[in-house]
């Protein structure tokens, strides 16, 4: 759960979470796979969000001028979808992937790159603990 509402435009993070629950002698795997699951399923969220947002855009209280808008466009047009290989940092990750719904990429891409991302996160983020804080557990 932590890890989903950590991948919306909520704030917050997932990793010391998931570092206290590998301390606490949870199964490294299984950690992994909830913690991959739950930040794709929260990062599809925000996929949604942008694609049911766009038809607001012509509302002045919409979130992005026009200009904004079509600067976004023309940078994920450069950048291509691939940029949801980002989806996993800080600050820029969650606006890639409302962008990538806004800019109504297919569900199967967009599915395949942010579990991907967001799967090598947490195994980054999984091999640190054991390195790091195996003593301390």
């Amino acid at each position: 759960m932590v890890a989903l509402l950590s991948a919306t435009l909520l704030p917050g993070g997932s990793e010391v979470w998931l570092a206290r629950l590998w301390c606490l002698g949870e199964p490294m795997g299984m950690l992994w796979a909830m913690a991959t699951a739950g930040n794709t399923l929260g990062s599809l969220v925000n996929v949604a969000l942008g694609r049911y947002a766009r038809r607001f855009q012509d509302r002045r209280w919409f979130p992005a001028s026009p200009a904004g808008l079509a600067r976004a466009e023309r940078w994920y047009r450069r950048f291509g979808e691939w940029s949801l290989l980002a989806s996993w940092a800080p600050v820029v990750g969650d606006p890639l992937t409302v962008l990538a719904g806004v800019l109504r990429l297919p569900w199967w891409r967009a599915i395949l790159l942010i579990a991907l991302a967001k799967g090598a996160r947490y195994a980054v983020v999984l091999s640190l603990a054991q390195a790091w804080l195996a003593p301390l557990c």
